[in-house]
């Protein structure tokens, strides 16, 4: 069963209509953007959830012992590295956060550019790392924009990267084109944010209902688990 991650949650009834329609995951933004939720919120969202989902923080260019300071006051399962963490700090963040989960994004506009070896010093470091996640996005704003990459130029390094360790879909994704995501990509999980809002922190319900339905109704094959 593909793993979702409703990504971008500001307040609790968004976590609880999440979680209602089956999430896996709940992503908590503690970096600029419209997204950004404060410490002390999600600390209480978390409580009240006790245990009943995954809680990701997303964290862009922060230290791995500030990042562990957060994950353990708000209880934070894993956390989601979004900035330009380079591959030599994943071991750091590993002994920093211990057990809980790492997901390292990368964008895919920027990987499809690129002709250095980035990718593979990130798939050298597979012991530091839980899922690498392929996003869309910009310096000015990493993620949430709406908008895909080039889903068949991507596929494969999209590839590459599943062979390596678990791969998670974001960019772009909504009710309408998350199946053929999941066809086409086979990841172990896929993570979605505007696609499922009336505005930018706003989650709405039936969208996120039709965006879990979906990827229900798509069958996934068996993968590594992260």
């Amino acid at each position: 069963m593909t793993w979702v991650k409703i990504c971008g949650t500001t307040n609790l009834r968004d976590a609880q209509l999440s979680l209602a329609a089956g999430a896996d995951a709940l992503g908590f933004i503690f970096a600029p953007s419209p997204r950004k939720i404060e410490i002390t919120t999600a600390t209480g969202i978390v409580a009240a959830l006790a245990g009943q989902a995954e809680m990701i923080g997303v964290f862009v260019n922060e230290t791995p012992a500030r990042g562990a300071e957060i994950a353990a006051q708000v209880g934070l399962t894993g956390v989601q590295l979004h900035g330009e963490e380079p591959p030599d700090s994943m071991s750091q963040f590993r002994r920093a956060l211990g057990e809980r989960k790492i997901f390292k994004t990368l964008n895919a506009n920027e990987l499809l550019n690129s002709t250095g070896d980035k990718l593979v010093e990130y798939l050298s470091g597979r012991d530091s790392l839980d899922a690498i996640l392929l996003d869309s996005g910009s310096v000015q704003q990493r993620g949430g924009t709406g908008e895909a990459y080039d889903w068949d130029r991507i596929l494969p390094i999209a590839e590459e990267i599943r062979r390596a360790m678990p791969l998670i879909i974001a960019g772009g994704l909504n009710p309408d084109n998350v199946a053929r995501a999941i066809e086409l990509f086979d990841p172990w999980g896929v993570d979605v944010v505007s696609g499922v809002e009336n505005r930018p922190g706003e989650k709405d319900e039936a969208r996120i209902h039709d965006f879990i339905a979906a990827v229900r109704r798509t069958p996934a094959s068996v993968r590594q688990r992260a």
